[in-house]
């Protein structure tokens, strides 16, 4: 369809705007990555904007030879990989029943899914919960208590609503088992939605800290939010006298600010990986899962 040329300016300007509303977003990322390969005068100084200056690796070999970060950084992998398989795993087999229409009692229990999204226990009664469990200074704190989100089984329910009932129908026709057809036929047939949903929980478990600061005292299952939470929360003194976060760096050497733009941009690296492999079922899985009822 030709576009009128009013039509055409339009869609320029949008871009345009867009376009600058996109490089004002960048610019604070691309300023902590000048930061973090730059020198220790070169930061004090006040000369390093959006692009490095005295170019050095320093920042990033003192972070990635940390302990502490190192520690950091595998208990957020380990809590990424093992959080989203479970996530998926379980809400792929609680939203699947729940789409057929022959199962008893799917209204009474979508509606206490539906509940859990208006009201909660609140802080304090979750706290008692994961204690009397004994899931405290416990590396699955991280993965039980949030093992289910109410709004992605949604999402995927209403998906797998919108799968061809004819196939399944062949499938059992075939011997088929209701796992058997759920792994066989409905799961590759769902991909977008599940990349969409893994991408939700990859996500909410690579950025989460909120979790350790409640039930977790033990150092060695802090993940890297946590790290990088005190990093920029203490100075370089406390850091390096009380909280284990030292990398014997001296300070007449490498700035403290460099530090911490290494240690972010380290810890952005791996998601920004995952998203573009993900990305491209984003859309077409949100949109979906959203409109077939």
């Amino acid at each position: 369809m030709r576009l009128t040329r009013g039509e055409r300016l339009a869609s320029r300007i949008n871009h345009l705007i867009l376009g600058f509303i996109a490089l004002l977003a960048l610019l604070p990322f691309l300023h902590i990555v000048a930061q973090s390969f730059s020198s220790h005068q070169a930061i004090t100084s006040g000369r390093v904007t959006l692009w490095p200056v005295d170019f050095s690796f320093e920042a990033y070999v003192k972070v990635l030879s940390e302990h502490a970060f190192v520690n950091a950084f595998k208990v957020s992998m380990l809590r990424t990989v093992i959080g989203t398989l479970l996530n998926v795993v379980i809400t792929c087999m609680l939203a699947y029943p729940l789409s057929k229409a022959y199962i008893t009692g799917r209204s009474a229990i979508m509606f206490l899914i539906v509940f859990t999204m208006l009201f909660n226990g609140g802080m304090i009664p979750t706290f008692l919960v994961v204690k009397a469990t004994g899931l405290l200074n416990s590396f699955w704190v991280y993965i039980i208590p949030g093992a289910v989100s109410a709004f992605n089984v949604i999402i995927m329910r209403n998906f797998f609503q919108g799968v061809p009932p004819e196939l399944e129908e062949s499938a059992k026709i075939d011997g088929s088992s209701n796992i058997g057809t759920l792994v066989r036929i409905v799961v590759p047939l769902s991909m977008p939605v599940i990349a969409t949903i893994t991408l939700f929980h990859a996500v909410g478990h690579w950025n989460a800290f909120f979790d350790t600061v409640l039930y977790v005292t033990d150092r060695n299952l802090f993940p890297l939010q946590v790290y990088l939470r005190e990093l920029i929360m203490f100075n370089q003194s406390n850091i390096s006298n009380n909280n284990g976060y030292s990398a014997n760096i001296d300070s007449t050497l490498l700035a403290l600010e460099s530090l911490k733009a290494a240690a972010l941009i380290a810890s952005t690296v791996p998601i920004l990986i995952v998203y573009p492999f993900l990305q491209k079922h984003f859309v077409k899985g949100i949109m979906l899962g959203s409109v077939k009822g």
